[in-house]
């Protein structure tokens, strides 16, 4: 699998950040972030799902040698198949959204805005 680059994405709010990955391909997956000092996290999910794409949302405490799927509020995994926005439950070390399952016409945008005691 390939990976997207992110970007942050400036705030004039020293205690928010927001992140961003565009047009992320089927089969791509992107940068990881790491986001220590924000223990809130939401992210929101648009663009072109193709036929039968999906993007989740995947977590790291391993420096990104494992990830594992991470869940809402209500324990449910973080993969969306729709537009949508979810609050993230975990705090891992690093963040990332992966693209599977769609075709040509897939390309995946996902925000992640978190906020938190930055200093």
């Amino acid at each position: 699998m390939a990976t997207t680059q992110g970007a942050q994405v400036s705030d004039p709010d020293i205690h928010a950040l927001r992140f961003k990955w565009l047009a992320i391909p089927n089969g791509n997956q992107g940068s990881a972030v790491t986001l220590n000092v924000y223990q809130d996290r939401t992210v929101q999910i648009g663009g072109t799902f193709g036929a039968g794409g999906s993007v989740t949302i995947q977590g790291s405490n391993d420096n990104g040698t494992t990830w594992a799927t991470l869940t809402d509020t209500l324990g449910n995994a973080l993969t969306f198949t729709a537009a949508g926005m979810k609050q993230i439950t975990e705090l891992p070390y690093q963040i990332r959204p992966s693209v599977t399952a769609g075709d040509g016409t897939t390309s995946i945008n996902v925000w992640l805005h978190a906020r938190g005691a930055n200093k």
